[in-house]
């Protein structure tokens, strides 16, 4: 509960936040519609009397608050976009061995051309059908690199031309295959520059052909055996360093399209290499700053300016890659296979296959790569103008539907299938003044393309009507448009009556005042030009109002936290009442139906009804209609047996409980203490004690609370009362019969002992008085005999 006003406070700004006609502050039509899709411009004229101490930037907001306003719902000027679709030819719908068509007459993408209006804030969506076409024609571009270690790969390639015909006539009916060779830079120290070197640079007896960058050999063309001759006649060359110059060629097959014969078809560039490239700064060790300029520089077929151009960089190609609408397949040695995967992961629409040692198995490798490339297709779209946002949404094969970035791709496309991308476009206010412009939508690898030509509403249609240097607006200082003036520049007021420059005085700020003893618009607003303009409220369904801005729609009663209890609203600190409501927050029914009791009697005659809620006259009696008596007798012995089989599972209602005794909630406490006390709750309590059919008292109270419910609070023990417990009196009889025999035993043995002590006594007596006869045994001898030494002296 603590958070409560915390969370109120996060609810409010959220809603403040969400207003952004508000926050806008328009001071005309267009600047009002350019701040978001829900707002609206009141261009009603007469609104300007309704509009006492308000601002004209309150004529906008959205639609619903306008209306509640007073404003007519066709003097609202609420614009709204559209979309009109200009070339929309159906995808291409046909089965290879068919009529053969031009490249042109194939669509694989549709619509080709439309046409939005765009509102601010309010999106418009189209739906893009792709279908990739069966027998689509493919030109194929075969860049080799030529330096030595790619001696026993050439020997395979000079039959490929023948192979691959044969292969890819199994996809399309139309292929044209080209070749290209390139090695490295022609300048230290990518190859030795002594004139041996230059004439034949490989060692030993091997005869090698002069180095050079790129050479276009033969043009894009449909004869493979032409392919195979040309190709017979290429020699290997060789070059110093192990990276090579093979971006330079890549760069010379894009952007030479004349030199190498590219159709508007689907383009696939294979780069057959089996050593890594140098790519843009490299060419600063051999003195080369200048960066590639990205144009063709072909002359007789060779690339001329690899002395004076540095290598392009990634991104570079890249650009000019899609640009000309290429697919890349690097067909490279499983030793380079890590690095051109992440060269893969930067350029779109390409692919990496793993080049035998003397490349045996580049057809399954270019087939296996153009089925990779051509079961995905990637939307992409030209640079957007400012404030302008495109959103995608895939719609691919079984149902899968994806958003954001995975929007713009479908993947596992097989030929002949049929995908859809819906495509939303959104602008936020009115780019370059709300000049037309225009972007494309492209799958990556493919030539065709959706133009889009934008169109913005910048302006109100009610703008066309305005009246400039109107005398509406103070003898000519303003626009007068859409029902209210637009102010020329250093003009202000709701006239343009005043000068920006204009300091208040005092006469202006004495027209502001209610009386003398008020602050200067009741301190809720500022006076410009002598006339208040009220302060907003973050709250946009709260707003000061009146001459002086003295009143608003805020600051009246509340009940139950709402604004005149919900029944009504507030006007000048008013509640203007709903009907059958009243009182100073509306919180007082008239209605006295709620009151009528089931004998049809108001309150059954107990009591009065005060705003559609029984007062009754006499307190022992509750309810809604005056109906309950808690306290009279009779009450604890109604309510005994379902107290007793909901609390304890007995009685003589235990089989009918649920049906019979669910009117009241029950609640248990674990002593007689915890029962509600009389003096402690603020309605009558009656405690109850009963007992049940096993003589065990049990107790409880009724009540009827201040929400009309019926309570009763039970203690969940019985107080039955105490049988004879057997075993303490068995084991207390079984303990006085030992204590008694322990005793017996005691007081026998004491008397024994006493009476032999008596008798020793006497014993001793009598041996003490016995006379006995002195006189020696004459047959006595004495055991102990005395020897006398004579030669003793006693010395």
């Amino acid at each position: 509960v603590r958070h409560l006003p915390l969370l109120w406070i996060l609810f409010v700004q959220e809603i403040t936040k969400g207003n952004e006609c508000i926050n806008a502050n328009a001071k005309y039509c267009g600047e009002c519609i350019q701040a978001g899709a829900k707002c609206g411009w009141c261009k009603d004229p007469v609104r300007e009397s309704k509009l006492s101490g308000e601002t004209v930037s309150t004529r906008c907001d959205e639609m619903h608050s306008l209306i509640k306003r007073g404003c007519d719902d066709d003097m609202i000027e609420n614009p709204h976009g559209k979309q009109k679709i200009l070339k929309n030819k159906k995808v291409t719908h046909r089965k290879k061995g068919a009529e053969k068509l031009k490249p042109e007459e194939i669509t694989q993408i549709q619509p080709q051309k439309l046409s939005l209006t765009l509102r601010s804030g309010e999106p418009q969506s189209f739906n893009l059908t792709f279908k990739r076409a069966e027998d689509y024609p493919i030109d194929l571009y075969y860049l080799m690199d030529l330096s030595y270690s790619m001696k026993d790969d050439l020997e395979n390639v000079k039959n490929l031309g023948t192979s691959l015909m044969l292969e890819m006539s199994k996809i399309t009916s139309d292929f044209r295959i080209g070749f290209g060779s390139f090695v490295e830079k022609t300048v230290m120290p990518y190859i030795s520059t002594t004139p041996a070197k230059l004439l034949n640079p490989c060692t030993g007896d091997q005869n090698c052909t002069s180095p050079f960058s790129y050479k276009n050999v033969l043009k894009l063309t449909s004869d493979g055996k032409k392919f195979n001759n040309l190709v017979g006649q290429q020699h290997i060359s060789g070059n110093l360093d192990s990276p090579e110059g093979g971006f330079d060629a890549i760069m010379q097959v894009a952007v030479c399209g004349d030199h190498i014969g590219w159709r508007n078809v689907t383009r696939l560039l294979v780069f057959s290499t089996d050593a890594g490239f140098h790519f843009a700064g490299d060419g600063k060790l051999g003195g080369i700053v200048l960066p590639n300029d990205g144009k063709c520089h072909l002359e007789n077929n060779a690339y001329t300016m690899s002395h004076y151009y540095d290598y392009p960089s990634i991104a570079h190609l890249v650009q000019k890659l899609s640009d000309n609408n290429i697919q890349t397949i690097f067909a490279v040695t499983e030793e380079f296979q890590p690095v051109y995967q992440e060269l893969k992961n930067l350029i779109p629409k390409s692919a990496v296959g793993t080049l035998s040692a003397n490349s045996s198995n580049v057809i399954n490798l270019i087939i296996d790569a153009y089925n990779s490339l051509s079961s995905e297709v990637i939307l992409e779209n030209s640079k957007l103008p400012e404030g302008v946002t495109i959103a995608y949404t895939s719609r691919c094969k079984n149902g899968v539907v994806s958003e954001g970035e995975s929007g713009r791709r479908c993947s596992n496309i097989s030929i002949g299938d049929e995908v859809m991308f819906s495509i939303s476009v959104t602008s936020k206010g009115c780019p370059k003044l709300g000049k037309p412009e225009h972007i494309k939508i492209k799958p990556l690898g493919f030539t065709e393309e959706v133009e889009i030509i934008l169109n913005f509403i910048c302006e109100c249609e009610c703008n066309k009507d305005g009246v400039k240097n109107s005398p509406l607006c103070h003898f000519g200082n303003g626009t007068y448009e859409c029902g209210a003036c637009k102010c020329n520049e250093g003009r202000v007021g709701r006239q343009c009556e005043c000068s920006s420059n204009d300091v208040a005085t005092e006469d202006m700020d004495r027209t502001c005042r209610k009386d003398n003893g008020t602050d200067i618009c009741s301190n809720n607003g500022d006076c410009v030009c002598g006339t208040c303009e009220c302060k907003k409220r973050d709250n946009p369904e709260e707003r000061y109002s009146g001459q002086h801005c003295e009143c608003d729609n805020f600051n009246c009663d509340r009940s139950g936290n709402k604004l005149c209890g919900g029944h009504g609203h507030c006007e000048c600190r008013v509640c203007v009442c709903d009907p059958m409501w009243t009182g100073n927050a509306c919180d007082c029914s008239l209605d006295n139906s709620t009151c009528l009791a089931s004998n049809k009697q108001i309150c059954n005659g107990r009591g009065e009804c005060e705003c559609g809620t029984c007062k009754c006259t006499d307190p022992k009696f509750q309810g809604p209609t005056c109906e309950t008596c808690p306290t009279c007798p009779g009450v604890c012995t109604e309510h005994k047996e379902c107290v007793q089989c909901r609390a304890f599972g007995t009685g003589e209602k235990k089989d009918t409980c649920e049906r019979d005794c669910s009117y009241f909630n029950l609640i248990k406490v674990k002593d007689r203490d915890k029962l509600p006390q009389p003096n402690d709750a603020s309605y009558p309590v009656m405690h109850c004690k009963e007992r049940d059919a096993n003589d065990c008292w049990f107790y409880y109270t009724y009540a009827v609370n201040n929400n009309t419910e019926k309570e009763v609070h039970v203690v969940d023990m019985l107080d039955c009362p105490a049988g004879p417990d057997i075993i303490p009196i068995v084991a207390g009889v079984v303990a006085g019969i030992v204590l008694i025999g322990l005793a017996l035993l005691l007081i026998w043995k004491l008397l024994m002992i006493i009476h032999d002590r008596r008798e020793f006594a006497k014993f001793e007596k009598e041996k003490m008085n016995a006379k006995w006869d002195t006189g020696e045994n004459p047959i006595y001898k004495s055991a102990v005999t005395t020897v006398v030494n004579p030669k003793y002296e006693g010395k």
